[in-house]
């Protein structure tokens, strides 16, 4: 063998005896693609919504796609991080509040027009829940009837025509509903290779689900709009026992907020059944550090960074910033990572060096 051949047989052998983390460390990048608190609308900013990218290094974080709830804007946002409805690999619904699910018709729309090659798509969320006041919360009958109005106004027959190989039944005919029991204590509901995603029940709404990813490179937990099951004081935290079950141990937790000045004793008028249901910025923060988490993002903001008003209902000192945001974390004791949430943001496990 010659000298040039023995020393290329030696460094291949020693890239198979390489530690995986040298040649594809695992990552997760969370990005929040919509902060707005509520279904208001206030400088562009996207309904509530969560990607979640799992992979390596080699594949920049992307081998497994998951968006966790798809307010308005959903689509624009994943197209600012490159990413097509087509790609997504599920989609994880935490309740059928319009501020969280605006988007999902734009989403498999664009997947049945123009990616309707690609797989089916995952869309998981609660079984139907009946609500104390007879009604009830349905995400399976919300996906089922996604196209409707496009079925009634000629929209799919006639992209049909263009292109017959697009299902007959629009885009619901290219999702797999996955529905599941939420209940108190965490469980199983989605997988795939590395990744496991649970879900427990979490107070709001009837049939609201918060959701945790664990992947080996870490673990995120999405609270939604969870508050605690008991509706308003006293009581020892706003927030959900549940979601602080699930979050044990996670290395990052996205939680929608409200702010004190919303309460009331604001001046705001808000209605107190409203901010009692929601989880405060302090209590948050005070549930971070109980958990463990090293980094809590802010998401769907009540009211919005630079806002006067939360919809009609406007905040007598002005509009309030990250700062007071912040400042109410931090008097809880959380030291860890914070991210006052605008669209876009992202945190990286692990964070680059």
């Amino acid at each position: 063998m010659t000298h040039t051949l023995r020393h290329l047989a030696l460094g291949l052998i020693g890239c198979l005896f390489l530690p995986a983390a040298a040649l594809a460390a695992p990552c997760m990048v969370i990005t929040l693609t919509g902060t707005q608190g509520g279904p208001s609308a206030f400088q562009g900013l996207a309904g509530s919504g969560t990607l979640v990218r799992y992979g390596d290094e080699a594949n920049d974080c992307r081998g497994v796609l998951l968006q966790f709830d798809a307010g308005r804007g959903t689509s624009m946002r994943l197209s600012q991080v490159g990413v097509t409805p087509g790609q997504l690999d599920a989609v994880f619904i935490t309740h059928v509040h319009s501020d969280h699910v605006d988007g999902l018709a734009d989403l498999l729309q664009l997947r049945w027009m123009q990616e309707f090659k690609r797989p089916r798509v995952d869309v998981v969320c609660a079984a139907d829940s009946p609500a104390t006041a007879g009604f009830v919360m349905s995400c399976a009958k919300l996906v089922a009837h996604t196209a409707d109005a496009y079925i009634q106004s000629g929209e799919i027959a006639q992209r049909r025509a263009e292109d017959m190989a697009r299902p007959a039944g629009g885009p619901a005919d290219l999702v797999n509903v996955s529905t599941f029991a939420a209940i108190d204590e965490p469980r199983l509901v989605w997988s795939r290779g590395d990744v496991r995603v649970s879900a427990v029940r979490s107070a709001h709404v009837a049939g609201h689900a918060s959701y945790r990813v664990d992947t080996p490179a870490g673990s995120v937990v999405i609270g939604g709009d969870a508050g605690n099951d008991t509706p308003a004081p006293p009581r020892a935290s706003s927030t959900s026992a549940q979601v602080e079950t699930l979050a044990r141990g996670a290395q990052v937790i996205v939680h929608s907020v409200i702010h004190p000045v919303m309460g009331p004793d604001g001046g705001t008028g808000f209605p107190a059944p409203i901010f009692h249901r929601q989880s405060t910025a302090g209590d948050l923060g005070a549930m971070a550090q109980r958990s463990g988490a090293q980094h809590l993002m802010l998401t769907h903001l009540i009211p919005p960074l630079g806002a006067d008003r939360q919809g009609p209902y406007r905040l007598p000192k002005g509009p309030i910033s990250a700062a007071d945001y912040e400042a109410a974390v931090r008097a809880s004791g959380f030291a860890g990572g914070l991210t006052v949430g605008g669209d876009l943001s992202s945190v990286r496990l692990p964070a680059r060096k």
